[in-house]
């Protein structure tokens, strides 16, 4: 059974269209012929003698004409009007899917202009921080664009970037810290060279983290509350433990890969606020509720397109750096927890980050060897240091001594050199064994001491003499190191184990 391409239905008289190979009915065909001249199927031009009529078998004969005044008639006329419909019908359903090819296009077009406009701001974007970048690096100013809106708060961000509130913290706290440190010296009790010498294994804190990952990433202690510290491990959570009850206060959940660094926020008129900084490019902050005596999930950073590579507390105790592997680093203030600068992107990747001690200077360490040096209140690079040539390795830790006016850092894959900021060149290097790969640098809070952790454990040296005082290989690889209160104790992160060193008993 043949049914007609216009109506659907079977036809009286079918005929087959030479040009398509379609079936229709042929008065129906004939209407559309008449009409439009085309095959409704292929839109070829079409003729009556293209049809070709379909003999059925048996023939039967064709229904006689109705008289116009009998029922039969009526019924014609409502099958004329039916045949007119469905030709109505089958060219709404052709300009419908015309329509919606053309919508298709336009779709696409619009989506192709929308990409390359989106390239050409980006673009646009690069070249404007890389030229702000040049400038800032050789000391000009740049001037807004006339285009540009201009903020005009009075805690508005300064022409090179920081509030004017910020830079105001920042500069009174380098004032307070510079006076009272060139007349510090070690407070009374402090330990000596002799009593590290001494230093033993006294405590170890184990089974932290899921025995499933690879153990603690970062470690810190609390500076108000020596006994509690911070670990972040590769199984994604952050632990408060305390070691004078032997129990974990916190876990802490949120990210999504290993925490690369943790830190506390510790000061007189606020609440303590616990920071971590991850592989999954997030920092998060939880703040101690009094009410409950818990840490409850204050704020997630979300600023960075790549692995947080560095994180620190400022000395002003309100603003946190954290430090990219794309290439910037940003400030945040903690009393709004608000970014209120980011930096453009440098020409290489950043592994490491450290403040200086009075809160001036960044340090930025870098795949390519080097370390970039930056005004932290004006983003302008300060200096830049590099070792003599030799093999490429990555700076992925630094660290200020406390008199400010040296940097602990890598410059080899298996030594360390101390920086003099003031000659901007090294005053030694401490060779440490092929073996040795550096994972932390950290200079303690006297300047005394050097810590160096490691993949054969943890060594002391003492500063100026640059005399080895101990070695803590215990436990292995130490992926953290942190001086205890007083110098008297040094921790260390060894796998799923806190171990505390310090003197014997």
């Amino acid at each position: 059974m043949f049914f007609c391409a216009i109506s659907g239905e079977a036809p009286q008289e079918p005929v087959v269209s030479s040009k398509s190979g379609k079936v229709y009915e042929r008065r129906l065909i004939l209407k559309y012929i008449t009409d439009n001249g085309t095959d409704p199927t292929t839109g070829e031009k079409l003729e009556e003698g293209d049809l070709i009529s379909i003999k059925a078998t048996p023939e039967t004969a064709a229904p006689r004409l109705p008289s116009q005044t009998s029922i039969p008639a009526a019924l014609h006329g409502l099958q004329n009007e039916y045949d007119a419909i469905m030709l109505e019908t089958f060219a709404l359903k052709q300009q419908n899917n015309s329509i919606r090819q053309e919508l298709s296009y336009a779709l696409y077009a619009k989506d192709a202009a929308t990409r390359v406009v989106a390239r050409l701001v980006r673009e646009r974007d690069a070249a404007r921080e890389a030229l702000a970048n040049v400038q800032a690096t050789m000391g000009i100013t740049p001037t807004a664009a006339a285009s540009e809106d201009v903020e005009m708060s009075e805690d508005a961000p300064t022409e090179d970037g920081l509030p004017k509130s910020i830079v105001s913290q920042i500069d009174e706290t380098h004032q307070t810290l510079s006076a009272a440190r060139k007349k510090r010296k070690p407070p009374p009790g402090y330990s000596n060279a002799a009593e590290v010498k001494s230093f033993t294994a006294k405590h170890t804190i184990p089974s932290l983290h899921s025995s499933s990952s690879s153990g603690i990433s970062a470690l810190a202690v609390s500076r108000t509350n020596p006994s509690q510290f911070l670990t972040g491990g590769h199984d994604k959570v952050v632990q408060l433990y305390d070691r004078s009850t032997d129990k974990v206060l916190a876990t802490l959940k949120g990210h999504t890969k290993s925490v690369n660094y943790v830190a506390f926020r510790e000061r007189d008129s606020d609440a303590t606020l616990l920071i971590s900084g991850g592989a999954d490019k997030i920092a998060k902050i939880w703040s101690h509720d009094t009410a409950s005596s818990e840490y409850i999930p204050k704020h997630t950073i979300r600023s960075h397109k790549g692995e947080l590579t560095g994180l620190a507390v400022h000395p002003t105790s309100t603003i946190l750096a954290l430090a990219s592997a794309d290439k910037t680093y940003s400030l945040h203030d903690l009393s709004n927890f608000t970014q209120v600068f980011k930096s453009v992107p440098s020409d290489e990747a950043l592994t490491s980050l450290s403040i200086h001690p009075d809160g001036t200077l960044l340090a930025l360490g870098t795949p390519a060897s080097s370390i970039q040096i930056y005004d932290i209140r004006t983003g302008a690079i300060a200096a830049s240091l590099a070792p003599a040539e030799g093999v490429p390795f990555t700076v992925n830790t630094l660290s200020f001594s406390e008199n400010g006016y040296h940097l602990l850092a890598p410059d080899s894959l298996s030594s360390v050199a101390i920086w003099d900021l003031r000659k901007q060149k090294t005053t030694h290097t401490i060779p440490l064994g092929d073996d040795f790969k550096v994972n932390k640098v950290l200079y303690d809070t006297s300047a005394q001491f050097l810590g160096v952790a490691g993949s054969s454990g943890a060594r002391v040296y003492a500063h100026k003499s640059w005399e080895e005082l101990v070695r803590l290989d215990e436990g292995g690889e130490v992926s953290d190191l942190v001086f205890g209160e007083q110098g008297k104790e040094v921790w260390g992160a060894t796998g799923r184990e806190v171990r505390i060193w310090g003197l014997p008993a």
